[in-house]
């Protein structure tokens, strides 16, 4: 997949096809709309291209950006898998979203490249989100591309959407959202030193920092399948079941919110390493034990407990 750094350079990939969102962790209803876009390429002898933005407009309009559901290079690997060709991370500032859905999209024009705009029914661009795919039929014909609207996809009575997908894995929903992501919750963070703790009490953790707000479920123990290394993302090199703590560590400090995790039958330096952790099922919340002992001797039953899980 090609990646641009502007949609001023898409005239010179060839004619092409797009669809334009922010597409911050793709999900079951992103893909109904790029299939769209592949099918529509394929039918008018075009490249499928996406248009996204960095930052995240949210960031810019509203000063903080939403959680992202997927790290930017998942998003990446999985825009390539289904079939794109061309992303652009157009840069995202104020001026850029003063410009009206009109001159947006002539803007897209420019070069002659443009063949096909695919939309949502509920997607709007431009300022104050006055481009619905109504309102620019007429000037996406005058352009001579095709416009193609995609019916938003429903799960359950209600929309798929991102905003729906964190309010599940913030509620533990972990089967749920991964119903609406169309695969498991993953996280993507860089193995940083901690206080050592983990390894003291004879489970040495991968302590997890991350470059953006991710969209994490709910406090508490989980099994987890952890991956590194490889191409990108979704063909690792390197994989192995993990205990997953997510939380704030209640027999000790019991401030900040951390995830670690313990790679089972992996002992070896990680730090620096970009470890992704899919969430498979939560064992149990966090809470504080009567000693160490006891905590030492619940953390040895989860490890047991999640290698049954992910040897079936």
């Amino acid at each position: 997949m090609r990646i641009l750094e502007s949609i001023d350079q898409l005239a010179a990939s060839g004619p092409f096809v797009v669809t334009v969102g922010t597409f911050d962790g793709p999900h079951r209803g992103h893909l109904r709309i790029l299939e769209a876009s592949v099918r529509t390429a394929r039918r008018l002898a075009a490249r499928p291209a996406v248009v996204t933005f960095a930052p995240h407009p949210e960031a810019v309009l509203r000063g903080r950006p939403p959680a992202l559901l997927s790290d930017p290079a998942e998003t990446h690997a999985r825009l390539a898998a289904a079939g794109i060709e061309v992303l652009v991370r157009q840069p995202f500032d104020r001026a850029f979203a003063a410009q009206t859905a009109d001159d947006f999209v002539r803007r897209l024009a420019a070069g002659g490249g443009l063949r096909g705009l695919v939309m949502c029914t509920e997607s709007h661009l431009g300022r104050d989100r006055s481009g619905s795919a109504a309102a620019l039929a007429p000037l996406v014909a005058e352009l001579g591309a095709h416009l193609v609207v995609v019916d938003a996809l429903p799960a359950g009575g209600e929309r798929i959407s991102s905003s729906r997908i964190r309010a599940l894995l913030a509620a533990g929903a972990l089967g749920q959202a991964a119903r609406l992501l169309g695969h498991r919750a993953a996280v993507i963070g860089t193995v940083v030193h901690g206080d050592g703790r983990g390894r003291g009490l004879g489970f040495p953790t991968a302590n997890l920092a991350f470059d953006a707000p991710v969209a994490l479920p709910s406090d508490g123990i989980y099994a987890s399948r952890v991956s590194w290394g490889g191409p990108d993302p979704l063909h690792p090199a390197r994989a192995a079941a993990g205990a997953a703590s997510l939380g704030v560590r209640p027999q000790f400090d019991g401030r900040g919110r951390l995830l670690e995790v313990y790679l089972l039958d992996i002992d070896e330096e990680l730090y620096g390493q970009r470890l992704r952790v899919e969430f498979v099922r939560r064992l149990r919340g966090e809470r504080r034990y009567d000693s160490v002992d006891a905590l030492v001797a619940q953390m040895a039953r989860d490890v047991d407990r999640v290698r049954r899980l992910l040897d079936r």
